[in-house]
């Protein structure tokens, strides 16, 4: 069992967006709360909350906004660690995303390098949302081979 404990960055707005939405039903606006909207991410996994932190991977993935209300998005993200012992490992997580929540859990469902044939979950909560910048700290915990 490996414990990780990490803090995703991610920017959805301006010319450096970490984060986007790619596709809405037609007719419809381009919010990430719209039923059937698409986000991409390719986010920032750093060590601590601060922009300056030790960059120490990518959160690449997307999340489909998959309830008609707009209150729950499917996610599924690839973790991919690129420094420290971690370096070149992957985490595949899998789960229903709301942002509303005081605390969200994510289902690990696989993974490669140091964490092949990994299971297991994450739980995260949001720090801060607002002004194009979006942060969330997370636990993952991992059993792997």
């Amino acid at each position: 069992m490996t414990h990780l404990h990490f803090f995703f960055h991610e920017m959805y707005s301006g010319p450096n967006a970490t984060g986007l939405v790619v596709a809405v039903p037609p007719g419809k606006n381009s919010s990430i709360d719209t039923f059937g909207a698409l986000i991409v991410i390719d986010d920032m996994l750093r060590e601590g909350p601060e922009r300056s932190s030790k960059l120490i991977g990518r959160a690449q993935g997307l999340s489909a906004q998959a309830s008609l209300d707009g209150t729950a998005l499917l996610t599924a993200i690839n973790f991919v660690f690129t420094e420290g012992e971690y370096n070149g490992s992957t985490v595949v997580i899998l789960g229903k995303t709301v942002s509303s929540a005081l605390t969200i859990e994510h289902t690990i469902v696989g993974g490669s390098g140091r964490f092949r044939m990994a299971r297991g979950y994450t739980v995260s909560k949001v720090i801060s949302w607002g002004g194009g910048c979006f942060l969330m700290e997370f636990d993952a915990y991992i059993i792997h081979h």
